[in-house]
């Protein structure tokens, strides 16, 4: 089965075939660093780290750019509130991102590339704008005319009369032609960042910056874009309107992918609400893997919902395949012949992968491996071969979920806990229930949790 990409462009689920082979150029709309990175940044950026990790899996030569949008009329106030400048702030918040970004093992991205390292190519995606009769200057301001771009609202699913409003960029300005136009350039400001352009001294709009990158990088067409779903439009709308006016050549974007939004237990994150979760804190509270799989548990086009419960099952989860790949690692074979299953299982899981990278699917389905890879250790129908095919398939599951599987190693355990342990199997064995959980919550307090199995006791640390 070929991968397939559902494509906001054209609402359905395509082939993917890149425009150059083998070759793939990425772009995902990275942070505006006015404040700490919160759980939907993290969420996308996993998201996209694992699309990235399976394209590379499959071959694929893959370049994947992200911007960084470091100046921005929320970074110039924050940084009047800190009384700081506006790129210091900037700085503040990308380097904490690089830590988190570290920390979680989010490492597919190629190169992070500033707005206002760009400038040159934004003023000359400007230029040509206004030269093709897309753009106009009014009030010292810049604007793109959206009435000029027939194709306004087409990756939104939407047109000029019925349009949806949105918080960002689609400012009231007596200078607009038409209400949904927006700012390619804005007009110098006492006491904010300027640059000189053949328009004035000034600073870029939020959406000429990142077409102006791409198209540096890139050149005028490109195989995926990436971002939240909040950005569907304006953001991803404007664009494709600058490149597609500026380049005269459709489509600018062959695939277009949305992350889902994430909910804090069941609301919207807000400061108001007192839900806002930052990724700082998601890192410093749980493991790396836990994040993780957190995450992958729920498709990436999907909303997801964060809360304790999600990570300590989470938790919980990893445990498991941790505990798994240490039978595994430790495990007799008696048999020589494979099962024909596990392949079957494991061809199941990349099929999943296939279609869209359906997560929740395929770990639905290295789930039903584990159990049945136990089913033929506890019942000596194991092969050597069966060992080799599942431990190649999980250090291919770490490389493309990026979870790095801890295999639990054999405690040490004190004398006197293993006096306890002899005790307990011993009431267990004349089925005295009750003195046997009193000796569980005495190791428990020492650190240690029994898991009762089929080979007897397994202690573990906890």
């Amino acid at each position: 089965m070929s991968l397939k990409i559902y494509n906001t462009l054209t609402r359905k689920k395509e082939v993917f075939r890149p425009r150059k082979g083998k070759h793939i150029d990425m772009f995902v709309c990275g942070i505006t660093p006015y404040d700490s990175p919160h759980i939907g940044n993290l969420r996308a950026f996993l998201n996209y780290d694992l699309i990235a990790r399976y394209l590379r899996f499959k071959g694929y030569d893959l370049f994947y750019l992200q911007n960084i949008t470091d100046i921005d009329d929320k970074i110039i106030k924050r940084a009047k509130e800190k009384n700081t400048t506006w790129k210091k702030l900037g700085n503040e918040y990308f380097k904490e991102l690089k830590e988190i970004l570290k920390a979680l093992n989010i490492k597919s991205v190629d190169k992070y590339t500033k707005a206002t390292t760009h400038i040159p190519d934004i003023i000359k995606q400007i230029e040509t704008l206004l030269e093709k009769g897309y753009a106009y200057q009014s009030g010292g301001t810049v604007f793109f005319d959206v009435r000029k771009f027939k194709d306004y609202g087409k990756l939104s699913g939407q047109n000029l009369k019925k349009l949806q409003r949105a918080e960002r960029d689609i400012e009231e300005d007596e200078n607009k032609k038409h209400p949904y136009d927006f700012a390619l350039w804005k007009p110098k400001k006492l006491g904010e960042p300027s640059w000189k352009s053949p328009f004035g001294p000034g600073r870029p709009g939020w959406h000429i910056e990142d077409t102006a990158i791409t198209e540096h990088y890139f050149g005028q067409q490109y195989d995926i874009h990436g971002g939240g779903r909040d950005l569907i439009f304006p953001h991803h709308e404007c664009e494709i309107a600058q490149q597609e006016a500026a380049s005269g050549k459709k489509p600018f974007v062959k695939y277009w992918m949305h992350s889902g939004f994430i909910n804090v237990n069941g609301e919207k994150m807000s400061k108001s609400l007192g839900n806002f979760v930052t990724a700082k804190e998601i890192v410093s509270k749980f493991h790396p893997a836990t994040v993780r799989f957190a995450m992958h548990s729920i498709h990436y086009r999907s909303p997801a919902d964060f809360s304790e419960n999600m990570m300590q099952q989470a938790k919980s989860t990893v445990e498991k395949i941790s505990d798994f790949a240490y039978r595994l690692k430790y495990s007799k074979t008696k048999k020589d012949k494979e099962d024909k299953k596990i392949k079957k299982l494991i061809e199941k899981f990349f099929l999943e992968l296939d279609d869209d990278l359906n997560t929740p699917k395929a770990l639905a389905l290295l789930f039903e491996l584990i159990k049945y890879a136990n089913y033929l250790m506890d019942n000596d129908l194991f092969s050597k071969k069966d060992k080799k095919i599942i431990s190649n398939f999980l250090r291919d599951f770490e490389k493309i979920f990026g979870i790095k599987i801890e295999v639990n190693g054999k405690t040490k355990i004190p004398k006197d806990v293993e006096k306890l342990l002899e005790s307990r199997e011993n009431f267990r064995k004349s089925k005295q229930w009750k003195e046997a959980d009193k000796i569980r919550e005495v190791l428990k307090k020492r650190g240690f949790e029994i898991e009762d199995t089929p080979q007897g006791q397994k202690l573990k640390k906890l």
